[in-house]
């Protein structure tokens, strides 16, 4: 189980932003281009660096009113996907 006190990083070089050609957000990555889904991208437009998993679960839960355990789930199971692709460090 990953510590909800880690505080998810971008890596080095990787860069998030909206590109407007294809209107929607992207993850640079050194030679790689990731499009994340809709859950993806609220969650890593709250990667600042300064946020720990566990504000960044609080953040979303508040927002969507939903429940805090499947908001948890799905928060680590996108930041482990993009540590695997080498877009997050945890």
């Amino acid at each position: 189980m990953t510590d909800l006190a880690i505080v998810p990083t971008f890596r080095r070089g990787v860069k998030f932003r909206l590109d407007e050609v294809r209107r929607r957000w992207i993850v640079l990555a050194p030679e790689k281009l990731l499009l994340p889904d809709e859950i993806a991208t609220e969650i890593l437009k709250l990667v600042d660096g300064a946020r720990s998993i566990n504000a960044i679960v609080d953040d979303l839960a508040t927002r969507f009113d939903a429940p805090r355990e499947v908001i948890c789930g799905d928060v680590l199971q996108a930041l482990q996907d993009l540590s695997t692709r080498g877009a997050i460090r945890l």
